[in-house]
C-alpha cells in the first residue's frame, strides 16, 4: 500500500503558481460551498492550493478545520492526474460538520478527475507562452 503523505511538491507555494491557475482556468467544478479551479501541469502529479477568506469563514478555527479536511481528502486521492488545483471556500462552510465536508469534497475530486479526462488533448504547458515577465 502506498503511503499517504502530503509533501511540499504537492502544494502550490508561490503566488506565481496560484496566478497560473487563476489566469488559465481550464476546469471549474462548482459546489454550493466550494469552487475548484484547475489547470493541467507537466509534473505528473496534482498540486493543491487553498483559498478561504475571512468573509466566508469568520474564525481562524473554522478556516483551519476546513483546510485540514480539504488536505486530508486530497491526500486520499493518489490517482488524480497532473494538474494544479485551487480550492476556494464559499459561504455556509462554517455550519457544515466534518463528515458532510468530506463527502462533498470526495464527490468534487471525482468530478474533477472526470472533467480532466474529458479535456481535449492540448499542447504541453510552457512557462514561456504564459506571457509572464512582460510589461
Amino acid at each position: 500500500m502506498k503511503a499517504l503523505n502530503f509533501p511540499k511538491s504537492h502544494r502550490l507555494l508561490r503566488p506565481a503558481d496560484y496566478g497560473k491557475v487563476f489566469n488559465d482556468v481550464q476546469m471549474k467544478v462548482p459546489h454550493r460551498n466550494f469552487l475548484i479551479l484547475a489547470t493541467p501541469n507537466n509534473l505528473g502529479h496534482a498540486r493543491i492550493g487553498l483559498v478561504f477568506a475571512k468573509k466566508n469563514l469568520k474564525l481562524s478555527v473554522q478556516r483551519n478545520r476546513i483546510k485540514r479536511q480539504v488536505r486530508e481528502t486530497f491526500r486520499h486521492q493518489p490517482d488524480l492526474p497532473g494538474m494544479d488545483i485551487i480550492v476556494l471556500g464559499r459561504q455556509g462552510l462554517a455550519v457544515l460538520d466534518n463528515q458532510t465536508v468530506r463527502a462533498s469534497l470526495n464527490s468534487l475530486w471525482q468530478r474533477l478527475a472526470k472533467k480532466y479526462h474529458q479535456l481535449p488533448p492540448s499542447r504541453p504547458v510552457d512557462s514561456r507562452s504564459t506571457g509572464e515577465g512582460k510589461g
